[in-house]
């Protein structure tokens, strides 16, 4: 049970991040388990910074993406939000159903409120989410990748970006 768990995550490391082959046509995109990892650092240094919940942040940052091990990363020109919301939700209660009920009940509850995006928590971990994109857009541009077919992931970033601190991030993730 818990080691299918453990399979069905480890998958992440496999499921390339769709945006980045769509916009950039690039054979070799960082996956989403990347992406995951990139943002959990963002996040605890942020988070112990600006005495959040590192505990909570965390381990709503490392299910955010996890429903992705198994429907793949799905763009919005793919599908609509609805029908991608339905999917990830009933890709996570398949995923979750491999642990003890009581992370279960846990990790289910910090998957709605990462998606409600209402407490303050899940409003980090999405501009975190979105701080990340900006900073992986700003590594494609230094490699030689047209801003042209980054300016979507810029700005969206700053669309969404509304914490101060991360704000000035973004920035400076700009200005480099």
């Amino acid at each position: 049970m818990i080691l299918d768990f453990f399979h069905t995550s480890a998958n992440l490391k496999k499921i390339p991040r769709q945006g980045w082959i769509n916009k950039l046509s690039t054979d070799k995109p960082e996956s989403v388990a990347d992406h995951t990892f990139s943002m959990a650092i963002m996040g605890m240094i942020f988070s112990d910074l600006e005495n959040h919940n590192t505990g909570k942040i965390l381990k709503m940052i490392l299910l955010h993406d996890l429903a992705e091990s198994t429907t793949g990363d799905i763009t919005p020109e793919r599908i609509s939000k609805e029908e991608k919301t339905i999917l990830e939700n009933n890709a996570m209660k398949k995923i979750l159903n491999d642990l003890p009920l009581s992370l279960q009940k846990q990790y289910d509850n910090l998957w709605e409120e990462y998606q409600s995006n209402e407490s303050k928590e899940a409003k980090i971990v999405h501009q975190l989410d979105k701080l990340e994109m900006a900073l992986q857009a700003k590594i494609y541009s230094n490699e030689g990748y047209s801003k042209e077919n980054l300016d979507s992931f810029f700005n969206s970033a700053k669309n969404e970006i509304k914490d101060p601190i991360l704000l000035e991030l973004f920035s400076k993730i700009l200005e480099k």
